[in-house]
């Protein structure tokens, strides 16, 4: 039975997500609202709480979750006591802000700091006009100086330049790579994706860009001159702790083939910050190594080629645009080439933003699709995906099997009973929102 507290904390939330809607249930154009005046204003008003510890910036197209992740767990080795800060959430609000310390799991920001955080700034809230990533920015900012974190990794919601978060000046800008995504708000091109990404580039602050194309490496070039600051490609360096990649890539929790650029990207931010005083204990390779290993399990991080099923395997990861679709679709194809798996079902949707011209060439042709309807504004209706993803079958020749379902469990039960006999490979992914609502049935439904 609900409590008096619950209760009020989960009318408090709901009324917050109701007033500032996020893009996790609206159409981005309604929820986000870039520019930093209002968080500027915000952020004096709670006293600049970012000011009061070390920070380290995480922007990019797709990685940075990653990344951001294996950095606070791999400071926390170093023994920090380490702040992060990261979006969106899959199945509870609190997973945006973080606290970790050395030999210890993560601490979620606790519902009683939540809804005093929220009571306290309601007027403010209104007044200013926030957007609800201002409100959780802001949030876990004073969090994390109530908690007194050594530093804290803050991930950028979307672009950079004019993110919320853009308003800290860190000891480490981190680009991770650069995709067509997001387009009508950060442009059409991948040198201006580049452009607003490198947009958290600080003056005589060192930079970090994971990934480059030939188009992006001469804008990060330019924006990094222009802000003074020293550039390193994680691509065109030896990371010291190189030699022991093959082994950490084995053996960490986070098993997705992609993790390996994230994984050098990493290993390049902690050599860049082992040069700075105020990182003094980041010499011991194997402490880093291992805590890198169990990322997942020591961060709480969830939704990265997440194996939440073992009969019958199933696997759930949040990459939803075509770079990285093609990834995890290229390993799915991998998998069932051994042989192991009498079939491949996937269970998918996609935001009506994104790029399914550019998705469906990549969509693995034996497997079969099923497609639920998803509680958000954002989502495309799943009958328009099969009329799109049909279309294209016929148009290249290609054989395409298609199941509609309700509700996602419904589709994730159809999923299972499609080949139950046998050994399927069931696999969920293409949009955040499914896996939000699909994680949580996982053990509660039995599946």
């Amino acid at each position: 039975m609900e409590n008096c507290f619950d209760k009020a904390y989960n009318e408090k939330l709901e009324a917050i997500f109701k007033r500032f809607p996020s893009v996790q249930k609206v159409p981005f154009g309604d929820a986000y609202k870039p520019g930093l005046d209002h968080m500027r204003r915000f952020a004096a008003l709670l006293g600049n709480p970012q000011e009061e510890y070390r920070t380290i910036h995480v922007a990019g197209t797709n990685g940075k979750g990653s990344v951001a992740n294996m950095l606070a767990a791999a400071l926390a080795s170093a023994g920090l006591k380490v702040g992060l800060y990261t979006s969106p959430h899959i199945t509870d609000f609190r997973e945006r802000a973080r606290v970790l310390r050395p030999e210890a799991p993560s601490a979620l920001v606790p519902e009683e700091y939540v809804f005093g955080f929220l009571c306290r700034y309601e007027t403010e809230m209104d007044e200013l006009d926030l957007s609800f990533f201002e409100i959780t920015t802001g949030l876990a900012f004073k969090w994390f100086a109530d908690e007194h974190v050594d530093v804290a990794v803050i991930e950028t919601g979307l672009g950079g330049r004019l993110d919320s978060t853009n308003i800290i000046t860190p000891d480490l800008s981190v680009v991770t790579s650069i995709a067509l995504d997001h387009r009508a708000l950060l442009g059409d091109t991948l040198g201006e994706i580049a452009s607003e990404k490198a947009g958290i580039f600080k003056p005589g602050v060192p930079a970090l860009v994971g990934e480059y194309l030939p188009e992006t490496r001469p804008v990060f070039e330019e924006k990094a001159a222009g802000a003074g600051s020293t550039l390193t490609f994680a691509q065109d360096v030896e990371p010291s702790m190189s030699g022991l990649m093959p082994g950490i890539l084995e053996e960490m929790d986070l098993k997705g083939k992609y993790q390996r650029n994230n994984l050098r990207t990493v290993l390049s931010a902690l050599d860049i910050l082992a040069r700075n005083p105020f990182y003094p204990n980041l010499s011991d390779q194997e402490t880093l190594a291992e805590a890198i290993c169990h990322t997942a399990s020591l961060a709480g991080f969830h939704g990265r080629w997440e194996r939440v099923c073992e009969d019958p395997v199933v696997i759930a990861d949040l990459g939803h645009n075509p770079a990285a679709l093609k990834e995890n679709f290229g390993q799915l194809r991998e998998m069932m080439a051994t042989g192991d798996y009498s079939s491949l079902v996937i269970v998918y949707a996609v935001m009506a933003d994104k790029d399914l011209d550019g998705i469906m060439p990549l969509m693995p042709e034996d497997a079969v699709y099923v497609l639920p309807e998803l509680d958000s504004a954002r989502a495309l209706p799943p009958g328009e995906t099969a009329r799109r993803v049909k279309a294209f079958s016929e148009s290249s020749g290609r054989a395409c099997r298609i199941v509609m379902a309700g509700s996602v469990e419904e589709a994730i039960s159809a999923a299972i009973s499609l080949d139950k006999e046998r050994k399927p490979l069931i696999f969920i992914g293409g949009s955040t929102y499914l896996l939000s609502e699909a994680l949580p049935l996982f053990g509660s439904r039995g599946f």
